[in-house]
């Protein structure tokens, strides 16, 4: 397969050396920029992404996936990239299914796209399992629309709706980061849709950095704080459940 150009592919990666290599040449099969974020590693992931041929980029300190995605996506943006796919580094994303993005952005491309883990779901440990569907009931509510598998992190974001995004609260984290920006895409006209991928959790990967009880608490915290603002957004929780009809797709749809 011929990678495409115009779109790039944006990996944050802390200590990652193990995997790093392997995903980034997998990617780039696919997709020809690859963009690596070393987010402060203490290990040669920065050499290892090079030697793989992705272009890195070096935060001197850690500084979460927020700040990494956000670093990415705008080296992306002055690239000229046509839409920013973001990737995670351990391993848990088959980078082959970056054809299933790409397609169904281009029967829908004003729609943000979330490869959604939803087949093999069972596999996924049970705490997760609970967090990610606690995850999905707030963010949906609050974005105004059914959103599957918001903690996905292999997503594909349009550059126009990425151009008008503002960068992560300090300290806000990187899942809440992830979790602001379906909201703010639902509401920019830009509602996620879903293709379906399977969810893998390997044995001998890594732990998530994503902690079901902090993680969903500060999601939790951030959506409060945008439903109180739009006085508890009841027709988007009518929405979100289907029982009343989602906003219309395309920039600026209500």
């Amino acid at each position: 397969m011929t990678p495409l150009v115009g779109i790039a592919v944006v990996i944050p990666a802390y200590n990652e050396a193990a995997t790093i290599a392997g995903i980034v040449h997998r990617a780039r099969q696919q997709i020809e920029t690859v963009l690596v974020i070393d987010d402060g590693s203490g290990d040669d992931t920065a050499a290892q992404a090079e030697s793989a041929g992705a272009t890195v980029l070096r935060q001197p300190v850690n500084q979460g996936k927020g700040a990494a995605l956000w670093r990415g996506m705008q080296a992306a943006l002055d690239m000229g990239a046509a839409a920013v796919i973001s990737l995670d580094a351990d391993g848990q994303h088959c980078p082959e299914d970056i054809p299933k993005l790409l397609d169904a952005w281009r029967h829908q491309p004003d729609r943000l796209i979330i490869a959604a883990r939803l087949k093999c779901r069972e596999s996924a440990p049970r705490l997760r399992h609970f967090a990610n569907g606690m995850a999905d009931f707030w963010v949906s509510w609050a974005a105004g629309y059914p959103i599957r598998d918001t903690q996905s992190g292999f997503r594909l974001y349009p550059a126009a709706f990425l151009s008008n995004v503002p960068p992560p609260r300090q300290n806000s984290g990187g899942f809440v980061f992830e979790s602001a920006l379906l909201i703010q895409a639902t509401h920019c006209g830009y509602p996620p849709a879903a293709v379906v991928i399977e969810a893998l959790y390997l044995p001998q990967s890594r732990h998530s950095h994503y902690r079901p009880w902090r993680d969903t608490w500060r999601i939790t915290v951030m959506v409060a704080k945008e439903l109180l603002k739009r006085g508890l957004y009841p027709l988007g929780l009518l929405r979100s459940l289907g029982l009343w009809p989602a906003r219309k797709t395309g920039a600026g749809g209500q």
